[in-house]
């Protein structure tokens, strides 16, 4: 069942996405694909991703919320990133995203992913890297589920003290 849609976020959504902040924070929960949600304090310094983004040195990339569309709600967000080069290259990829713990396991990271490869084709991306980490084995089956094809794992160099996280390496295919 494909009951979601991806949109770009809009001062309308704000609620929502505030909302989504708090269950992910409450949940201790990473922002993955969120644009830096976790590192802003207002939901307008969130929305300025452009003015944001170029005084961080982050690369351009485009947000989206995936909203089920039977009730409205705001179920995940997905980031589609325009450069690939550094620490995206190795360790991120150009598609991050999250889905709240509260609509975990009803197929929504899948469908995100599907709908905003299609985004990736219309930019003009004939593949993309998605990466995720080799513990997150659920994340792992939604990437290889979309075509996903493991080029291969690298140790991240920044991993917390005493872990050595492995990241595995998608190259997804848009059309």
């Amino acid at each position: 069942m494909n009951d979601l849609i991806l949109v770009e976020p809009a001062k309308a959504h704000e609620a929502q996405v505030m909302a989504f902040r708090e269950e992910m924070q409450r949940n201790g929960e990473g922002f993955y694909g969120c644009s830096g949600l976790d590192n802003t304090v207002t939901y307008d310094e969130w929305l300025d991703f452009e003015g944001r983004f170029a005084r961080l040195g982050w690369s351009p990339s485009t947000t989206y919320l995936g909203i089920r569309i039977s009730a409205g709600l705001l179920v995940g967000m997905i980031d589609l990133r325009h450069e690939l080069s550094g620490f995206l290259l190795k360790y991120n990829g150009q598609i991050g995203y999250s889905v709240r713990p509260s609509e975990r396991g009803k197929g929504y990271a899948a469908q995100m992913l599907a709908l905003v490869l299609k985004e990736a084709e219309n930019f003009g991306y004939k593949k993309v890297l998605v990466c995720c980490n080799k513990a997150n084995v659920r994340s792992a089956k939604v990437i290889q589920k979309c075509g996903g094809v493991l080029e291969n794992e690298v140790v991240h160099e920044f991993s917390p003290v005493g872990r050595s996280d492995i990241i595995q390496r998608y190259w997804v295919e848009t059309c």
